[in-house]
């Protein structure tokens, strides 16, 4: 097939070399215009545009993709379909209806959940069972197409935003592949949306990243695993930021109760004492964000509902290292704040 193809960010990158690695030709790209990116702010192109340029393969960069001339530059490029993947703008629909098979969509969620940006990280913010990938036919609005074929897959308990992204990427690659086959064959019914089915989620942003421990630990740990790789989730201490790349939860649901162990009890190498003391004590004992205890291994602060076990953290302008190493470097005590 002769497509027109439309994306912007890595994730769009795997779909258009799947197109190529197929033999569809490719007869434009189009993408979103460089952007300054950095702490130098270096005006940089978007992945698939250097993609597109390494491949020899001709690029438009419209900033409003809805613009008479933007239209009128794509009406030049006649086209069995035109596939889009994260492209950032909704298309016109004097765009929609240039192709013969019209526009495809790719979205990583399984519509009509999760329509809008950021689909695959709130998959594991929200703690889903599981997630996937949508081709729908492009509609005027965001995300509403009637759907062409999806795919799904569970998700692992230690999903990150990172993994469920590659994971997704790999099933996009076939299921485009596979979509416009039976699409040009009439092999497709596209069924609409269920409209009381329907969720939007919004674009990530950097601040989301903040741990606030008067939440439930359980959430935090979600949060910490649906913000890898970016922007990450991150804490303070002693006014230096701090970002935590692992995290397991330790539930405690026990009435309120003081603690009899000292807090020399609760620092040393027998995890064990954890769980142990967590017996003992209630959430109104120890302030969320407080140290609750340290091992050899992992450092525990107490939320709003249960301990988040810090496994894995990163100190600005050092390496992401294990708790064991930070410890090994700084004297955390128990009783101490983070977030402060």
């Amino acid at each position: 097939m002769k497509i027109i193809f439309m994306g912007t960010p890595d994730f769009a990158v795997e779909i258009l070399d799947a197109l190529l690695e197929a033999g569809h030709e490719i007869s434009l790209v189009v993408t979103q215009p460089d952007k300054p990116r950095g702490r130098k702010k270096l005006l940089t192109p978007p992945e698939v545009k250097q993609y597109a340029t390494e491949h020899g393969i001709e690029v438009f960069q419209p900033a409003k993709i809805r613009r008479a001339e933007a239209v009128a530059k794509l009406a030049q490029y006649p086209a069995d379909v035109a596939v889009v993947a994260a492209f950032g703008q909704i298309l016109p629909e004097e765009i929609l209806k240039m192709p013969r098979l019209g526009c495809v969509n790719v979205h990583a969620s399984l519509l009509p959940r999760y329509r809008g940006a950021a689909p695959i990280q709130w998959a594991v913010l929200n703690g889903d069972a599981t997630s996937g990938v949508t081709t729908m036919q492009m509609g005027v609005g965001l995300d509403d197409g009637d759907i062409l074929e999806q795919e799904e897959i569970p998700l692992d308990p230690h999903e990150t935003g990172a993994s469920l992204f590659a994971r997704l990427a790999a099933v996009s690659r076939g299921l485009i592949v596979r979509t416009l086959e039976d699409l040009d064959a009439g092999r497709i019914q596209a069924r609409p949306q269920d409209p009381g089915l329907v969720s939007h989620v919004g674009m990530i942003r950097k601040d989301m990243g903040r741990l606030d421990f008067s939440c439930p630990a359980d959430e935090l740990e979600r949060m910490i695993r649906g913000l890898n790789s970016w922007p990450s989730a991150f804490t303070s201490y002693q006014g230096e930021t701090l970002k935590i790349w692992r995290a397991g939860v330790l539930e405690d649901e026990c009435p309120s109760a003081e603690d009899p162990r000292d807090e020399e009890d609760r620092r040393g190498p027998d995890a064990a004492r954890v769980p142990q003391a967590i017996s003992t004590i209630g959430s109104s004992a120890v302030c969320p964000g407080k140290i609750f205890a340290l091992t050899d291994d992992a450092i525990y602060v107490k939320c709003g509902r249960g301990l988040l076990r810090i496994e894995e953290l990163q100190k600005a302008g050092k390496k992401m290292m294990p708790a064991a190493d930070f410890l090994r470097g700084h004297r955390m005590e128990v009783g101490q704040s983070l977030g402060q």
